[in-house]
């Protein structure tokens, strides 16, 4: 179609994204009420409720078919629903972790709120982008609302100290996104994503295979992939401990989502499958042998999340759809694992620093102490090691699998060494909590810590849904009829 009938559909396409406008302009609702009404016990009803709504519709429209919008700049339905539906759950828990959060360090200021829904409404984009312009849109206006919600504590030097690291290694690979894009136009004449496979299937230029090598490399910054993830121990340890779990679950949602659709799509895997698979190794091997060295129980989780990002890596690297099914089931229970990890420690923080100095054996005998936060800190310590019948055995299974299906059984044999060295760090924190005795020294332990009722909510929550998809294959057929019915990217006619 031709650009002036983009105006006459535009009704029907902000029909099929009203998750992103809703979210949209309740952010910006909440900056005009804030400003009016500080710190107002209404904000984060406004941002849990408008997060809340945009994923009630996301998942009305999983199992539809999956369309293209905004003069095919973006997808809707399908595929780019369940991203969607994982990146706006990821938001509603961790408003509703924030709140008593934000109270106990003293920072229960509205623009957070905002803040999350402007980052949010980035993820969505960039979930669903089905044109290179999109994607970078997309990208920037997340990167640059987690910046601020990584330094916005600006009392705290870890605080802003976390924020400026991110802020330059952002943005510096971010020029590589860019570049790769310029050379990626310049090779092919467009931005759309289907258009590069008639570069490869001629069989692609220097300047193309440059633009693809520059391109891999801003996702794989997002993603925290080695040896690009420099940045995400430090961001992860200074930055407002929900805030952590939010950008360690729905930013490398978003990023994984762009990226699986971009090698779907336009990459053949026979041309990049051993490139990732090596990105795969370096990544689970460098994340799970750091952890097991880390004290701070913050910091453990970063190269965790290191870790992990490796595991979706193999998924990938195998170049079929069961791999890419899997490893959108495999986001899908991490951020559930780690949304609620963070969760966990969120509470029991007690330095005034974000954590950021606060050890894991000053935690010791909490398990006994605090019931609720140790049980349930056990299910997602075990569910991250993947054992089974939870949910992390599964999605291993669903990205190793793919692996041995394509031929790389040694990749998928690494995955699995890897997660046995990774159950070391993961039972140690279970060590700590139930079998050292208390220190007598720390702020966890004072009478008058108390669980608020939400977040107590938000954790049990999490514990049960990892029970259901551990013993459950139902997800991994979703995803997996989102390639086995197509997924969209098509060029203009």
């Amino acid at each position: 179609m031709d650009l002036s009938q983009a105006y006459a559909s535009l009704p029907g396409d902000l029909a099929s994204t009203i998750s992103l406008l809703v979210v949209a302009l309740a952010g910006l609702g909440l900056v005009v009420f804030d400003a009016f009404n500080n710190r107002h016990a209404a904000t984060p009803w406004i941002a849990g409720l408008a997060l809340l709504a945009g994923f009630v519709f996301e998942v009305m429209h999983i199992s539809g078919p999956e369309e293209l919008v905004y003069y095919n700049m973006m997808r809707a339905g399908g595929a780019a629903s369940f991203v969607n539906a994982l990146v706006l759950g990821s938001g509603v828990l961790t408003v509703i972790l924030s709140v008593p959060y934000l109270k106990k360090i003293g920072h229960n200021v509205g623009e957070v709120y905002a803040m999350i829904l402007f980052a949010t409404v980035g993820m969505l984009v960039l979930g669903s982008a089905n044109n290179l312009v999109t994607v970078f849109v997309g990208l920037e206006t997340m990167s640059i609302c987690l910046y601020i919600l990584t330094g916005f504590v600006r009392s705290g030097s870890g605080s802003s100290e976390s924020a400026f690291k991110y802020f330059l290694l952002g943005a510096f690979s971010t020029g590589f996104f860019l570049y790769g894009i310029a050379l990626l136009y310049g090779a092919t004449g467009t931005m759309e994503i289907s258009a590069m496979r008639a570069a490869v299937e001629g069989g692609g230029s220097v300047l193309f295979w440059a633009g693809v090598a520059l391109l891999l490399v801003g996702f794989l910054f997002k993603v925290s992939a080695a040896p690009f993830h420099m940045w995400t121990p430090d961001v992860y340890q200074g930055a407002p401990t929900t805030i952590t779990g939010f950008m360690s679950t729905a930013s490398k949602a978003a990023a994984f989502a762009a990226l699986i659709l971009i090698l779907h799509v336009a990459l053949p895997a026979e041309r990049w499958s051993g490139v990732l698979a090596i990105f795969a190794v370096i990544t689970m091997v460098l994340g799970n042998v750091i952890a097991l060295s880390q004290s701070n129980i913050k910091r453990m989780l970063a190269y965790s999340s290191i870790a992990h990002a490796g595991y979706v890596l193999v998924g990938l690297a195998s170049g079929s759809t069961a791999g890419y099914s899997g490893a959108l089931f495999y986001l899908m229970v991490y951020t559930i694992m780690n949304i609620g990890a963070f969760g966990v420690v969120a509470l029991l923080e007690w330095d005034n620093k974000e954590g950021s100095e606060q050890t894991l054996d000053s935690l010791a005998g909490i398990g006994h102490k605090k019931p609720i936060l140790g049980w349930t800190m056990a299910v997602f310590m075990f569910s991250l090691a993947g054992f089974p019948p939870l949910a992390g055995f599964l999605g291993k299974w669903a990205v190793f699998a793919p692996a041995i299906d394509a031929g790389l059984v040694w990749l998928a044999v690494i995955g699995v060494l890897t997660s046995a060295v990774s159950a070391y760090y993961y039972l140690r924190v279970l060590v700590v909590f139930f079998m050292k005795p208390e220190d007598a020294q720390s702020g966890a332990h004072e009478t008058t810590f108390a669980i608020p009722r939400s977040s107590a909510a938000v954790l049990i929550l999490c514990v049960v849904l990892l029970f259901v998809f551990g013993v459950s294959t139902s997800m991994i057929d979703l995803t997996q009829g989102f390639f086995d019915s197509g997924i969209t990217a098509v060029t203009l006619p």
